[in-house]
């Protein structure tokens, strides 16, 4: 099955399970899918794939459904849980980052087979962690700001587009040019970094406009909770 059949699947289930999670468990479903997202979208993000002709990273879905969510967050209940929300992801990452860095410390039994992976993959994660948190602390605390102001100046329900879009595409542009260079400078040469950066914001841009149905049907929903 081609890549970009298995991206657009992998975009609608994550779109799926996001409001299945706000429609059943309310606004603690969406800090619990932030804390599930900023988890598997830097492992996800080690993984380099060929998407619609371009290089992109696995994890940008992920990654995109957290502004998704802070968005929601901010225009239901307002900047303050937004802002929580945020801070509640960088917290969960820098807790599975130190566990892990632990953990992979372990001598393995002979008969293991799982730590080559696990170090793999988490030995890794510190310098992703590094680039994304930097990233991620930046560029949401942004797109809360430009959310609540656009909201401020255009609060009706039809310019909740404009809202979801404008705040996204402006942070996300500002998340692709911290993260990418930290993450990978010792990994891609400088034409393939540049070529990260660009396909990266293509892909997320990508993203952001597909999920603009999805805040207003967030917006509809009539949570467990409530």
């Amino acid at each position: 099955m081609p890549n970009e059949i298995i991206w657009i699947i992998f975009a609608l289930v994550n779109f799926t399970f996001f409001l299945l999670s706000y429609k059943f468990f309310g606004r603690m479903g969406i800090y619990l899918w932030i804390v599930l997202a900023t988890i598997l979208a830097n492992i996800q993000v080690l993984a380099l794939v060929d998407l619609f002709s371009i290089e992109a990273n696995l994890g940008n879905i992920l990654y995109g459904t957290i502004f998704l969510g802070t968005d929601v967050l901010n225009e239901i209940y307002g900047k303050k849980e937004a802002k929580k929300a945020v801070f509640i992801g960088f917290s969960v990452m820098f807790v599975t980052v130190i566990i892990m860095q632990i953990a992979i410390r372990f001598t393995p039994h002979p008969e293991d087979w799982a730590m080559p992976y696990l170090k793999e993959v988490f030995g890794f994660l510190p310098i992703v962690f590094l680039a994304s948190m930097s990233a991620f602390l930046v560029s949401q605390l942004i797109d809360v700001y430009v959310f609540a102001k656009i909201k401020e100046k255009l609060p009706n329900n039809k310019y909740l587009w404009l809202r979801n879009n404008g705040s996204t595409l402006i942070s996300q542009f500002i998340d692709t040019i911290i993260f990418v260079p930290i993450a990978f400078a010792a990994t891609f040469t400088t034409p393939i970094l540049f070529n990260l950066v660009i396909s990266t914001y293509i892909v997320k841009l990508i993203v952001a406009l597909l999920d603009t149905p999805v805040i207003y049907i967030a917006k509809k929903i009539n949570p467990i909770e409530n």
